[in-house]
């Protein structure tokens, strides 16, 4: 079987010795290393390669070099029996974006949809969950929805992604594929289109956390820190997050939750140091938080209300408002204009935002408790002591 010649890079930087063009002997096409990396042999050994017809140029004689791997040449106990009666190449994987975007360079070196789809199918199950913590170009998602379209399946996919092609690749990839089947020259072949709902998360990355930190410090104190090495390590780890910082934006500045709908944080954008306000979520992020299985998300009047049931089992209404435009006697009179008191609308928990009476307004055969979302996210977010 084939196997990709891999590239390597020692330290981040290019190695001489093993940056250099092989060509193609068939073709007399030069092939250099991927963006960032190097060969894994150095001249001689590629030559030799070469000479043994140990190197594959893919099916038609002219994709990127690979090293063959002989049965003979592999010691006995660690080979493989392949699951499958084919072997997809990564040649195939280039081929799919190219027909999807149009270009080549849309992603280096995709895997194909064939290897994932195969690989899930093997599975057995059309209800599974597929989770790729890798999910690079997005062909875990692409091969699900092809699976999907096939045999009439509902697996669903959970991806994570961290680089910048996440916008510029993976999200437009999912749109594509659901809007079409085929595609050629990233235009739709067929209109066989799919219904289809995903949703992303961006979490807060570690530098975000760091930008939005706002430290009470005069400047004598400022001086002091600078002139004492030893002493401002100290500090930093014992006073300033728990003192300087506190109601900083990502350590939960719950003033801020008055109006919950325009809480910002400052956020790196693509250039560097520079960082632009951006809306959070909080209803999406305490949703997570109390693990609530949402089964309804609507806005009545000027009320945002989710309810849903948490892991113990408890039926939970939240309820966020704009305190500053409902007030207290507003959100008492749409309380009960929604039903809520009525024994098919009974719910055990009920979450809200900011000082309330909704306790007062519970009838003496009623047992649902009120708790305040500022204390159970400040709770969660950071009582963290036996974890």
């Amino acid at each position: 079987m084939p196997g990709d010649l891999m590239a390597n890079v020692k330290g981040g930087r290019y190695v001489a010795s093993l940056y250099f063009p092989i060509r193609n002997p068939i073709t007399g096409e030069e092939h250099f290393p991927s963006s960032g990396g190097n060969w894994r042999y150095n001249k001689e050994t590629i030559q030799r390669l070469l000479e043994n017809n140990e190197i594959y140029f893919g099916e038609d004689g002219r994709g990127r070099p690979k090293l063959k791997r002989f049965l003979c040449d592999v010691k006995e106990g660690i080979t493989w029996t392949t699951l499958w009666d084919f072997v997809p190449l990564n040649t195939h994987g280039s081929a799919e974006m190219a027909s999807v975007f149009g270009s080549m360079t849309a992603f280096e070196n995709p895997k194909p949809t064939g290897y994932i789809a195969e690989l899930v199918r093997l599975t057995g199950m059309a209800n599974a969950w597929v989770l790729d913590f890798f999910a690079g170009s997005g062909t875990t998602a692409h091969a699900v929805i092809n699976l999907n379209r096939e045999d009439g399946g509902r697996r669903k996919y959970i991806l994570v992604e961290m680089g910048d092609y996440f916008d510029t690749v993976l999200v437009p990839r999912i749109k594509k594929v659901v809007y079409s089947k085929d595609w050629k020259d990233g235009k739709p072949v067929s209109r066989e289109g799919v219904s289809h709902m995903f949703k992303y998360i961006r979490l807060e990355s570690y530098e975000d956390t760091l930008n939005n930190l706002q430290l009470k410090r005069s400047d004598a104190q400022r001086r002091l820190l600078e002139e004492h090495a030893g002493f401002r390590e100290d500090y930093m780890l014992r006073y300033m997050l728990e003192v300087e910082s506190r109601g900083s934006a990502p350590l939960l500045n719950v003033e801020r939750f008055e109006d919950p709908f325009s809480y910002q944080l400052d956020i790196a954008s693509g250039t560097a140091g520079e960082t632009k306000p951006t809306v959070v979520d909080l209803v999406e992020t305490f949703n997570y938080l109390i693990g609530l299985r949402v089964k309804t998300m609507d806005d009545i009047g000027d009320v945002r209300v989710v309810t849903g049931m948490n892991r113990q089992g408890e039926r939970v209404l939240v309820l966020w408002r704009n305190a500053r435009e409902t007030d207290n006697d507003k959100l008492d009179v749409w309380f009960g204009k929604q039903g809520y008191n009525t024994k098919d609308q009974e719910f055990d928990v009920i979450y809200v935002n900011g000082d309330n009476n909704l306790e007062n307004l519970r009838k003496p055969d009623q047992t649902w408790k009120v708790r305040l979302i500022e204390e159970e996210f400040r709770r969660l977010m950071f009582d963290v002591h036996d974890v």
